[in-house]
């Protein structure tokens, strides 16, 4: 399991827009974001880079 901490979610849609983008790109991962504290976990075949390109790739910033 690999957790990113994700800046710039700031609602129920910014949420949606990341696992959605995290599932298509591993379908068979298991992810939880967490949007107070901004992290978000994916348990699955990406790597820490492929998942943090993923989530990039949607408009949001991945510290690290």
């Amino acid at each position: 399991m690999i957790t990113l901490e994700v800046e710039g979610m700031t609602c129920s849609g910014c949420v949606a827009s990341v696992e959605t983008a995290l599932k298509k790109a591993d379908p068979a991962a298991k992810v939880a974001v967490d949007l107070p504290s901004g992290r978000v976990e994916v348990d699955g075949s990406l790597s820490y880079e492929a998942a943090k390109d993923v989530i990039e790739a949607t408009g949001f910033d991945v510290k690290g």
